[in-house]
């Protein structure tokens, strides 16, 4: 069976996000890129199951500029059979990237599809559910725990009440969350074989989709900076403050 993997390049969670100055999006000039952290976790996921014996081949695909290769050869590092990158001039909102992938699932045929919830840039958390309802194909999202049981797929994911276990028929859609595994770092051997691992490169063209823009970005501000906090010596004065410079009592 093979595992089909989607990852995204985003901002590496560590780094600073700038605002550009005329407030049109994110400056990602010198600005350090790694695989979303949800994608990194579904990238680990397939590649446990397939050492598991529960599949065969892990394909990892990329949507996005030619720079998301760097992202496709880190997960081929980690263990990953192949990659595909859908070739854009930029990275598309999430009806497209649900388009795109479905007809890379329709080529590859896998067995599974395995994703992060959402992308930390974007944080939409749409494109699982667009993708299961453009392949009519049952999804569980927010996945804590993965389990593969013949041509089933039991995943126990997180509610506002506890856990849920749902049983679904292969092929299905699992989007990951963070409590599922934690991923593997590559080792130096693994990295050079990963420059000798297939990647294939193919655009919407290419696919049969034709990509539209379904919203616009208005404009793009920092996060409103918060003053300092400060201690206080007893009760009393905390309870002062809090009336008459915070004017929340």
């Amino acid at each position: 069976m093979k595992i089909l993997v989607a990852v995204k390049r985003v901002i590496d969670y560590n780094a600073k996000v700038r605002v550009k100055a005329d407030n049109t999006d994110v400056d990602l000039n010198n600005t350090k890129m790694a695989i979303n952290p949800f994608c990194e976790i579904a990238v680990e996921e397939a590649i446990r199951l397939k050492e598991a014996g529960s599949a065969s081949e892990v394909i990892v695909v990329s949507i996005g500029p030619k720079a998301c290769q760097e992202q496709i050869r880190t997960a081929l590092a980690l263990g990953a059979d192949r990659g595909i990158q859908v070739e854009t001039a930029d990275y598309p909102e999430s009806l497209n990237v649900a388009k795109l992938l479905a007809q890379v699932v329709r080529d590859e045929q896998p067995g599974l599809i395995i994703m992060g919830k959402q992308a930390i840039d974007s944080d939409n958390n749409q494109t699982g559910q667009m993708l299961s309802a453009l392949l009519d194909m049952p999804q569980g999202t927010f996945a804590s725990e993965v389990k593969l049981e013949g041509d089933k797929a039991q995943v126990t994911r997180e509610v506002d009440g506890g856990l849920q276990t749902l049983s679904l028929n292969l092929p299905a859609i699992i989007t990951t969350d963070l409590r599922l595994n934690e991923p593997r770092f590559a080792s130096l051997p693994n990295i050079m074989k990963a420059k000798r691992k297939p990647l294939a490169v193919t655009s919407p063209e290419t696919l049969g989709v034709e990509l539209k823009q379904h919203s616009t970005l208005l404009k793009v501000t920092p996060p409103t900076e918060r003053s300092a906090g400060i201690l206080v010596n007893s009760v009393d004065e905390l309870v002062e403050k809090l009336k008459n410079e915070a004017k929340v009592l």
